[in-house]
């Protein structure tokens, strides 16, 4: 697991996405492939698997016979990096308290009180 200050940026989130979504191993020309335009160049992207790996995001390995290509594999789930994402945010933005985050966010996306209440059954669901 990386070190809980080591947060990603847009970019590394962006590259991040992908590899969750094709939700296997792949090499950097897979990840370039589905990136959206204007399309970084490969070396971009190999550099910032560097990065990634560098920052205990991404793993690598060789496949035999395949040459020096790397295929890359997310060490870190995207419900994990939420995770310590959200709870960086409670400590940094609200004192720790969960309350206050919650708070912020009914207030934040004007929730009402029926959706209030669909959340706290799913919540509650959830036991």
């Amino acid at each position: 697991m990386p070190k809980k200050d080591n947060t990603l940026t847009k970019v590394e989130f962006q590259i991040m996405s992908i590899l969750w979504d094709i939700n296997h191993s792949a090499c950097a020309w897979d990840i370039l492939e589905r990136y959206e335009e204007p399309k970084p160049a490969y070396t971009t992207i190999a550099t910032y698997m560097k990065i990634l790996y560098e920052k205990g995001y991404v793993d690598y390995f060789k496949n035999k016979g395949e040459g020096k290509t790397h295929m890359y594999v997310a060490k870190v789930t995207r419900a994990e990096y939420a995770r310590q994402t959200m709870q960086e945010a409670k400590k940094n933005l609200f004192g720790g308290s969960l309350k206050s985050l919650l708070c912020f966010f009914v207030k934040e996306e004007n929730l009402t009180i029926e959706e209030i209440k669909e959340l706290l059954d799913l919540i509650a669901k959830e036991d």
